[in-house]
């Protein structure tokens, strides 16, 4: 069911895509849908407030015993954010991160590349190399 919905999420973006049809037109595109995500965010820590950011060097035992699992190491790794986004932020961020879809989508379309096929291929390698995947 789940390839369906991708393939048709394509599909649509294909029939929708008029103005921009051109690499060049839907790279910036991509590009400025990705810095809305990152405005959204922005706001949501310095207008909102719902959320902080409170970064600083990541923490790793001084010496790491033997016995130490990935999910123990895991635990030591901190995301950097403070709180949740309120519904008003997570509405406006979702809708930026469908609109960076929508581009990826029309960058697969332009470039002929099914957007199922590479999920596929990224989801078989993070299972593949589970947690040995380190990006």
């Amino acid at each position: 069911m789940k390839d369906v919905i991708i393939d048709d999420f394509q599909n649509i973006v294909s029939e929708s895509l008029i103005r921009h049809k051109s690499i060049m037109d839907v790279l910036s595109k991509l590009q400025e849908s990705g810095a809305r995500i990152n405005r959204a965010l922005s706001k949501s820590i310095t207008s909102c407030g719902c959320i902080e950011i409170k970064a600083k060097k990541q923490e790793f035992p001084a010496e790491i015993p033997e016995d130490m699992t990935l999910d123990d190491f895991n635990k030591c790794m901190s995301n950097h954010i403070d709180g949740a986004l309120c519904e008003k932020c997570r509405e406006v961020l979702e809708k930026e991160i469908g609109s960076n879809l929508y581009y990826v989508a029309s960058l697969c379309n332009v470039l002929d590349i099914n957007m199922y096929d590479v999920i596929l291929k990224e989801y078989s390698k993070l299972m593949m190399l589970g947690r040995y995947n380190l990006r």
